[in-house]
């Protein structure tokens, strides 16, 4: 393990995420909040603090191995997310406590979307803007994680997807160089949260609110600039256009790159994951739509409405919403709560388990069945045209098995703090997932919860983020034995 380079570019990393702070700093003094100081704060703590990682070790230069790549990745989110609290904590009389304030800074950088914040469109406008552009920044490092970095390691949906999966792309990378592909997804990134900016100011939002809301829609985040999120702006066409941004967002960043590599669209009908998706979306929202209008909670098309964007809100794990679905009759909040497990497809912004790793567990079961039937046979798990190795099979299984595990772990943890049963587990699966929306006491916010509850949310937020495994492996022994 070469702890020096770990350390310089831990260093390094740090003091590039406090130029981040200097635009909700210049936003601060723009709208002369009085709150540029948290920023500054901020800006000199982690710079002061990369310096001394840093410049001990800057002359460190030795090839990373695999075990490197998996200390780097967690400290990535865990080292960042800790320092991005700090603006949240000096900002002033409604400053946030350590506990909160981690927790928020965490819900954004890993696009969890849940928040301890009420009164959000009574705070500074610099504190709304470093809400929004922490999501932006974490959606960004989670599709250079999943696409360019974890596939290396030999883990994370992507690596299974790629190496396996008929799809777009059979390399390990998008380009030769992971700083290509990097820079490449970089551009696609920028350029979506652009043409969702213009989108939503051409539908009626100010700059403010449209350049805060492309942030965390495009990254499947579900912070918003005000209380009632989406619900604010009572708008069809805004709906519909946060609509069409988290479905392109839920979909692979690889597809995006083709599309834009070779000018073509053919390839997202083509491709397994993304049909599933579709096709799992549309099924629900049907059932949704049906269910509202047979119980008249809703007139036909507020209720179409209603339930389209939220069905696809919270099975993407976004988290945006225009109606408090957790009010709605029968199994509906259940089931739209269970399909966030699904979540997007690999090397998206999205959470959940990701389709791929669903679509192989749905017909290993369905090969289960048969070989019932026909003991004697020799039955293929196909994904397309592709017969999927029982290796893969076995990592399908592995992953869901520690899934489950920790879920249960940490809702006895939840649950031990004094929290009911009902909000326990939604808040749990909600963290895992990324979600952000949970049941019962954490429907409307996570600020009630107890202290000890929310620091195994955050675990549970970075462990759902890196796929578990690259956080697990950090705690077997043979990972730091020579």
């Amino acid at each position: 393990m070469s702890l020096r380079i770990i350390l310089r570019i831990l260093g390094l990393l740090l003091m590039l995420f406090s130029l981040t702070m200097l635009p909700p700093m210049l936003m601060s003094l723009w709208f002369r909040d009085g709150v540029w100081h948290a920023f500054m704060s901020g800006i000199a703590i982690s710079v002061i603090t990369g310096l001394l990682i840093y410049l001990p070790n800057r002359r460190a230069r030795k090839e990373l191995r695999i075990r490197d790549g998996f200390i780097i990745a967690a400290m990535f989110w865990t080292v960042l997310a800790l320092f991005g609290s700090l603006p949240l904590m000096l900002f002033g009389e409604d400053s946030l406590s350590i506990t909160d304030a981690v927790f928020e800074s965490f819900s954004g950088l890993t696009t969890t979307g849940a928040t301890v914040i009420t009164g959000i469109d009574f705070l500074p406008e610099s504190i709304r803007y470093y809400r929004q552009q922490l999501q932006w920044l974490g959606g960004m490092g989670i599709v250079v994680l999943a696409v360019a970095i974890l596939p290396t390691l030999g883990v994370g949906g992507m690596a299974l997807y790629r190496t396996e999966i008929p799809g777009p792309l059979k390399d390990s990378k998008l380009t030769p160089r992971i700083t290509e592909t990097a820079k490449a997804l970089w551009y696609i990134y920028a350029t979506l949260t652009f043409a969702c900016f213009v989108a939503y100011m051409i539908a009626g939002m100010d700059w403010f609110d449209a350049l805060g809301h492309s942030f965390s829609t495009v990254a499947i985040g579900g912070f918003s600039t005000h209380d009632l999120s989406i619900g604010y702006f009572d708008s069809a066409a805004i709906e519909l256009i946060c609509i069409s941004f988290m479905l392109i967002s839920a979909v692979s960043f690889s597809l995006h790159f083709v599309a834009w590599r070779e000018k073509r669209l053919t390839h997202y009908f083509q491709d397994p994951e993304a049909r599933f998706l579709l096709l799992f979306l549309t099924g629900l929202t049907v059932i949704t739509v049906i269910t509202l209008w047979l119980t008249k909670t809703y007139d036909d098309i507020t209720g179409l409405r209603h339930a389209l964007f939220e069905v696809v809100s919270v099975a993407t794990t976004a988290g945006f919403a225009v109606a408090d679905f957790s009010g709605w009759p029968g199994a509906i909040p259940f089931l739209l709560f269970i399909a966030a497990f699904v979540g997007g497809c690999s090397g998206s912004t999205a959470g959940g388990m990701k389709v791929i790793r669903i679509i192989l567990i749905l017909k290993q079961g369905m090969r289960e069945v048969m070989r019932l039937i026909h003991p004697n046979a020799v039955i293929a798990v196909k994904v397309g045209k592709v017969s999927v190795p029982d290796s893969i099979a076995q990592a399908v299984w592995g992953f869901f098995s520690a899934y489950v595990m920790l879920f249960f772990l940490m809702l006895v943890g939840v649950m031990a703090t004094g929290v009911d049963q009902v909000t326990a587990w939604s808040a749990v699966g909600s963290a895992l997932n990324n979600l952000g929306p949970a049941l019962g006491e954490a429907s409307s916010h996570y600020g009630d919860l107890p202290s000890l509850a929310k620091w195994i949310l955050v675990l549970a937020m970075l462990m759902g983020r890196l796929e578990i495994f690259t956080v697990l492996v950090l705690f077997t022994p043979a990972f730091w034995r020579r």
